[in-house]
């Protein structure tokens, strides 16, 4: 087994503090810049597990900053620099406290909703008829509360507006740049014979200005299908192939464990564990085009350390 990076403590020049996520752990430098490091954890039901995957940190940095840098062109974005496989140093903005969820299909979360006889997610309708992970007629948004800790809240655009959260004109500019992302996604994943589902986006503000912060269509914020043999396995009732995180909270479920109170994240094996991981390096191959380059992972925090380093030499 390979190295995993499970969590961090560096003490960066110009460091004012530390927010550990679920998986990244960012470090504010003089609230200026950001120094995100994409950890190896891996959450599900917003759980972290108590195993790190291997190279899974590597796989969401490096993903991201590839849509990050093709996208820049739709809205400015957070990204500055990656000094390191599993960094990328960027601008410090206020982050807007909800979450642009965007899906194209009915799976996942709308689809256990759907299940339970609900029509209407976020205030957007869903049509009658529909089956598991059917196309809609037209991507709807199903923005999510920015939950500091614990679950995430689905919230309609009314409300939103109506609690202050995000006035109108941002809002709607939100939207805009969500479905624009999406269609980029969406247009880059179908030449690699792939279908972007659904995914989430994150903003936020600096000086004035709305930026694209976070990851970006990788497999822990997006669902991937493969497009070939999708249409026979919708007629046939069958799962869909996909290249997502689905597959482990189908694991977790199957295993009796959904996040909810009194339950035990089954144990999971070394072989789960790298099976896990080659899922990752598999989606990375197949959303890029390009042969993953497993970086040296046997001192993976001195290497970050000495790159980032390096990096901010000059720049505070």
């Amino acid at each position: 087994m390979s190295n995993a990076l499970t969590k961090t403590e560096f003490n960066f020049p110009g460091q004012v503090s530390l927010y550990k996520g679920k998986v990244r752990d960012v470090y504010n430098i003089n609230n200026d810049f950001l120094v995100m490091v994409v950890s190896d954890r891996i959450s599900a039901f917003d759980v972290v597990l108590p195993k790190g995957i291997p190279y899974k940190g590597q796989v969401l940095n490096q993903i991201a900053a590839k849509f990050l840098d093709a996208t820049a062109d739709i809205v400015p974005n957070w990204k500055i620099a990656s000094p390191d496989p599993n960094v990328t140093v960027g601008h410090m903005c206020e982050p807007y406290k909800v979450e642009m969820v965007i899906r194209g299909y009915l799976t996942g979360h709308a689809a256990r909703e759907y299940k339970l006889g609900k029509r209407m997610i976020c205030g957007v309708p869903m049509p009658e008829g529909m089956v598991e992970n059917q196309k809609f007629p037209e991507p709807i948004i199903t923005p999510t509360t920015k939950a500091s800790e614990g679950h995430d809240e689905d919230i309609s655009r009314e409300e939103i507006i109506a609690q202050g959260i995000v006035d109108k004109a941002e809002y709607e500019m939100l939207e805009d740049y969500t479905r624009k992302l999406f269609n980029r996604g969406t247009e880059m994943a179908a030449a690699m014979g792939l279908i972007l589902v659904d995914t989430k986006y994150e903003f936020g503000k600096k000086d004035g200005k709305i930026y694209l912060i976070d990851e970006i269509h990788t497999p822990d914020s997006s669902r991937y299908f493969y497009a070939e043999g999708y249409a026979e396995r919708l007629a046939k009732g069958e799962q869909q192939k996909q290249l997502s995180k689905e597959f482990v909270r189908q694991w977790l479920i199957e295993n009796g464990f959904q996040g909810k109170e009194g339950q035990t994240v089954p144990f999971m094996s070394d072989e789960f564990v790298v099976s896990v991981s080659d899922r990752y390096i598999e989606l990375y191959e197949n959303i890029t085009g390009d042969k993953f380059q497993k970086s040296d992972a046997s001192k993976i925090e001195a290497r970050i350390e000495i790159a980032v380093n390096e990096f901010l030499k000059g720049k505070i």
